[in-house]
């Protein structure tokens, strides 16, 4: 039985998702400092797994996670991997709050992506957010001024293979559970990033070692608290919660890494986030969730 709507216990649940993602940043900006990206991308997932067991073996162990669409989920996570991969990297080259800005187009090339290969309709909303959106990047890169960073466009690349990962997830779930589908990105993430992780191995320091454990457990309690908001709460007043990622991620650059928000960042960012929300109220709760993921 589905819990009764409770906006204070759904704000609960997305503040502590919202805290797993700033967590998860931070531990990334650490992590990516002393080992290798493929590496990080590693122990984040064989971490992750061991998280994850005690609720797998609560929903009938590893037999309740076959799944007949292996080459999706195959599929899914190789892209899924890219894109994470690319994220970590953008996030030692650019600062916080403008790898966020930009990583928020990643509803928006969901949208467009759903339209190609899942049939989706291209209305007037998703035509204005998709605009938006491209307009909000042009102004945060800024490709006039001849010195485009690549940072911008390495994130920019992981929030569209982000944006197909989840029309991948959005076909899963007609099928699977949220929990076998996370299994999965654990299981073929692990074994995909194991031979790059293994060519540039290095010993984490023991100071480190702490922060590989809260990017494992950020990764999987984001997903986690989103999922529970959205039990008691639709996706139209749980997803602009989400937003305040932008600003707050603004400001642990600044507070931790002196990090400086231009008026074009904040502006770009502005014209992003107002795509998503025209593009939000068509979104499901379920898309919403995915999205996260």
């Amino acid at each position: 039985m589905a819990p009764a709507p409770s906006i204070p216990k759904a704000a609960f649940w997305m503040a502590l998702s919202i805290a797993s993602f700033l967590l998860m940043s931070v531990a990334g900006r650490m992590t990516t400092s002393v080992l290798s990206v493929f590496q990080v991308l590693e122990l984040r997932s064989v971490i992750g797994w061991f998280i994850l067991l005690p609720l797998v073996l609560a929903r009938g162990g590893f037999a309740a996670m076959a799944s007949r669409r292996l080459p999706l989920h195959l599929a899914r996570n190789i892209v899924h991997y890219v894109g994470q991969g690319a994220w970590l990297y953008a996030l030692t080259l650019i600062p916080l709050g403008v790898l966020v800005s930009i990583e928020f187009t990643t509803p928006i090339w969901t949208a467009l992506l759903a339209v190609l290969f899942l049939g989706e309709r291209l209305n007037r909303f998703r035509i204005a957010s998709i605009v938006l959106g491209l307009i909000g990047v042009i102004i945060i890169v800024r490709p006039s001024t001849g010195s485009i960073e690549p940072g911008h466009l390495i994130v920019l690349g992981a929030a569209v293979f982000f944006g197909a990962s989840v029309v991948m997830v959005k076909a899963l779930t007609r099928t699977d559970s949220v929990v076998r589908i996370i299994f999965w990105m654990l299981v073929v993430q692990s074994v995909l990033g194991l031979i790059p992780a293994l060519i540039e191995w290095r010993n984490p320091p023991p100071e480190i070692w702490p922060w590989l454990f809260v990017i494992g457990f950020t990764g999987m309690s984001s997903h986690f608290c989103m999922a529970r908001a959205l039990t008691y709460a639709d996706a139209t007043l749980i997803s602009p919660m989400d937003f305040l990622r932008v600003p707050l991620s603004a400001l642990i650059g600044w507070l931790l890494y002196q990090e400086q928000i231009d008026a074009f960042t904040a502006g770009g960012a502005v014209l992003i986030l107002m795509g998503n929300l025209l593009n939000l109220p068509r979104r499901s709760a379920k898309m919403a969730a995915a999205t996260a993921d």
